[in-house]
């Protein structure tokens, strides 16, 4: 899990230029991360083949726990079994 999290800011670092901010201020700093972030998704979104759904997800430690001790899952989780 780590190594897909360390790609990612790695990419952000190096591919895209994150280590130094274009603007100062904290608030146009920001505005710059998020506008990023939104090009590297869409990006990342155009490479996949038309129709293509993303797989579904594990489900997390804590879903698994409520699903162990028979907790219902509210619907809005991502993975539902």
């Amino acid at each position: 899990m780590r190594s897909g999290i360390e790609g990612t800011i790695c990419e952000f670092a190096h591919g895209h230029d994150m280590r130094r901010c274009r603007y100062r201020g904290q608030a146009k700093a920001h505005l710059q991360h998020v506008l990023t972030a939104i090009a590297v998704n869409v990006e990342r979104l155009s490479r996949r083949p038309p129709g293509e759904s993303a797989p579904p997800r594990p489900p997390t430690a804590f879903q698994e726990y409520c699903d162990q001790q028979g907790i219902r899952r509210l619907m809005s989780w991502r993975a539902i079994s």
